[in-house]
């Protein structure tokens, strides 16, 4: 099978086509025949080498994906080959592949109203901001949340959630992009290029998809006992954040993503209904995943990027 591979850590350029061998599933795995993966900024963060998640190349990128259930490794297995589904995957062994290998309990079935390739887009961006909004912040209506990054791949899905859960939504981002989110359901949009967000009415929680100074200048938007969310991941020192917010009364929680079969039929149930749409901004063919690497890196991307083998 074709995958896309690299042999040592650089820019988008290491990225390179090759044939690998096609796997066999084991017990409680199955082999996915992949339709569309989903690129996010942990794919250039371990490409260039800013997280050492997996250690040295070669490895096989890609944390998500959408297609269709080729084999399964166990006869009394959940799923039957043909099943449309979608997933999360675990690097060296990545889904930026024709076909990926993964537990079962990373797999659940795709929403029926949705292609492959916006199915792709859900499991890394849409888990975090589902366990962000849902399990963590337990939003309620009437509560007010401020999303950072808003019409980024993660600030896309919040922004609709919390919508969902009846919250009053404000969202950081360029003007260009605020009747898009506007579509989406934001209340209220703050260009943070001219607009101190600082001064936004009090809100009850903070999804920070930016971190750096955001984290600090968020907790003043915060009302006494809200939360403060970091969903960045690793290689950003919170512990100044941490330390004030506790100072102040509040809540501070540095989140990392746990992708469980629950979650991902909630984020399903929640596309079927018609309260959650996928926004893709450019679909690509897999061998020009390099390409894609540099639009994510360049953190101008609305909605999400997904390639197609």
């Amino acid at each position: 099978m074709r995958v896309i591979t690299q042999h040592s850590l650089g820019g988008p350029e290491v990225l390179e086509a090759a044939e690998a061998d096609r796997p066999t599933p084991g017990p409680g795995e199955v082999l996915v025949q992949v339709r569309a993966t989903g690129v996010n900024p942990a794919d250039w963060k371990v490409r260039s080498g800013h997280v050492r998640w997996f250690g040295d190349p070669p490895f096989v990128l890609g944390h998500e994906f959408s297609g269709v259930v080729a084999e399964t490794g166990s006869p009394d297995s959940g799923f039957r080959p043909g099943d449309e589904v979608f997933g999360w995957a675990m690097p060296p062994h990545g889904s930026n592949a024709e076909c990926v290998l993964v537990p079962e309990t990373s797999v659940a079935a795709k929403p029926e109203n949705i292609d492959h390739v916006h199915a792709a887009s859900l499991p890394i961006a849409g888990l975090t901001a589902w366990q962000a909004l849902v399990n963590i912040a337990r939003v309620q209506a009437g509560q007010r949340v401020l999303v950072h990054g808003a019409a980024g791949g993660v600030g896309h899905f919040a922004v609709q959630i919390a919508k969902a859960r009846g919250a009053h939504v404000t969202g950081t981002a360029r003007t260009v992009k605020h009747e898009f989110l506007r579509g989406l359901g934001a209340d209220e949009l703050i260009d943070y290029t001219t607009t101190d967000f600082t001064t936004v009415q009090k809100v009850d929680v903070v999804l920070d998809t930016i971190s750096n100074d955001y984290g600090p200048r968020s907790l003043r938007t915060l009302s006494p006992g809200g939360i403060l969310i970091d969903v960045v991941g690793v290689g950003v020192d919170r512990t100044a954040v941490k330390e004030q917010a506790e100072a102040n009364g509040l809540r501070f929680v540095e989140y990392y993503l746990e992708p469980t079969p629950a979650d991902m039929a909630g984020l399903a149930g929640l596309v079927e209904e018609g309260a959650l749409r996928p926004v893709v901004q450019e679909v690509l063919p897999l061998s020009d995943a390099a390409k894609a690497h540099e639009l994510s890196e360049s953190g101008r991307v609305r909605g999400k990027i997904v390639l197609v083998p």
